[in-house]
């Protein structure tokens, strides 16, 4: 398995050929799912991924990171940071982190991602020195923990979290054993990445989905979010809105893709001028018979379309 960079200097228009931040052949259950962070304050960019996640032909498990100061042209050489985290499976996102813009713990990174396959459930780690060291933060765990789950089980999984204009981190998660529905699970932390309380927990049964990892974004007040939105089967790739942080979502949708279609992410270009704040970034996997045949980057502008 290989993590592979494409530059684009003009906003999506034009991409450079690909490289590689890591490549490690044919090895068996090496490199796994990883997270992009941008931290602003560092002007840097970090990916945080896993290795033996699965325990499949090695172990014990560790997440890595690895660190971009020239924009992606160029990685430092990975470090492992199970010494500070310990060797629990943990395996980030996928999608990307945040660095926190408003208080509490205004500048702190936070990666949210998932654990083993049965001792599943949302975990973040924190870290408040621009990524020189990390620590455990907030866990929801699955539900039995630690042991084999069936249908219908508590199994918190994949996840994307964002922040809030009051600070809190909303957290949309893959509901991996369609506990109570086929639709997304949502917590919010508000101390900054420290607990998810399941006080703050609820299933969005507006947000319909097979159980895949999906995209969230919020820009100026607005909240994005892209899935297969499907209760069985991954097809149908659809951008829905909210204008109520996640409580309520805007009849109008916009269809990206009818046909099979599956994991998503979201970003955009933080900037003042006009035109940035017109349009949002989704890439996405899709395919003609399967979901997994490409990875398609739309351009949308939030204002009116493609």
């Amino acid at each position: 398995m290989f993590f592979a960079v494409r530059r684009s200097v003009d906003k999506g228009s034009t991409w450079s050929p690909m490289s590689f931040i890591l490549d490690d052949g044919p090895r068996v259950d090496g490199l796994n799912l990883g997270v992009v962070v941008v931290d602003e304050e560092a002007q840097s960019v970090i990916l945080v991924y896993t290795v033996c996640f699965h325990h499949y032909k090695c172990s014990p498990s560790s997440v890595m990171m690895v660190e971009s100061q020239d924009d992606g042209l160029s990685w430092s050489r990975p470090r492992n940071l199970s010494k500070q985290l310990g060797v629990k499976s943990f395996a980030p996102g996928p999608g990307f982190g945040i660095q926190k813009r408003h208080a509490p713990h205004q500048g702190r990174l936070v990666v949210c991602g998932h654990g083993t396959l049965q001792g599943d459930g949302v975990f973040c780690i924190l870290s408040d020195d621009h990524g020189k060291t990390w620590r455990n933060g907030a866990a929801l765990k699955s539900v039995p923990y630690n042991q084999p789950k069936q249908a219908l089980d508590f199994n918190p999984d994949e996840c994307q979290p964002v922040e809030l204009s009051d600070g809190s981190i909303l957290v949309n998660v893959r509901n991996q054993n369609k506990y109570h529905c086929s639709c997304r699970m949502v917590v919010r932390s508000l101390d900054g990445g420290e607990t998810l309380p399941v006080e703050e927990l609820f299933f969005d049964k507006n947000l319909i989905d097979p159980a895949v990892a999906a995209g969230m974004l919020e820009k100026e007040g607005r909240l994005y979010f892209t899935n297969p939105a499907h209760p069985q089967k991954r097809v149908n790739l659809t951008l829905r809105w909210s204008l109520t942080n996640g409580k309520s979502w805007e009849k109008e949708m916009l269809q990206l893709w009818p046909g099979p279609s599956g994991y998503s992410c979201m970003t955009t270009l933080n900037s003042n001028a006009t035109e940035d704040r017109k349009f949002i970034f989704i890439l996405y996997e899709r395919g003609q018979q399967d979901s997994v045949e490409t990875v398609v980057f739309a351009k949308v502008h939030i204002y009116g379309g493609l």
